[in-house]
């Protein structure tokens, strides 16, 4: 791990007719990590609330991370 690279986490859907979707920027690579470990960053994992409508609305997905 670099000192000063940032990264983003990125929301990828399995139907290719969505786009990817930026969920944060500016992240060191320990907080991107972190963000993706989140069992409700992912539709085969979530049970919040949220990210279950989610699912519901657009299908399956899930959050991964990128150097910016």
């Amino acid at each position: 791990m670099s000192a000063g690279k940032k990264y983003r986490v990125v929301r990828f859907y399995q139907d290719d007719d969505l786009d990817t979707l930026v969920i944060k920027r500016g992240l060191t690579q320990a907080e991107a990590q972190a963000w993706c470990q989140n069992p409700d960053t992912s539709s085969s994992t979530a049970t919040a609330a949220r990210a279950v409508a989610h699912t519901k609305k657009f299908g399956a997905w899930f959050d991964g991370w990128t150097e910016e």
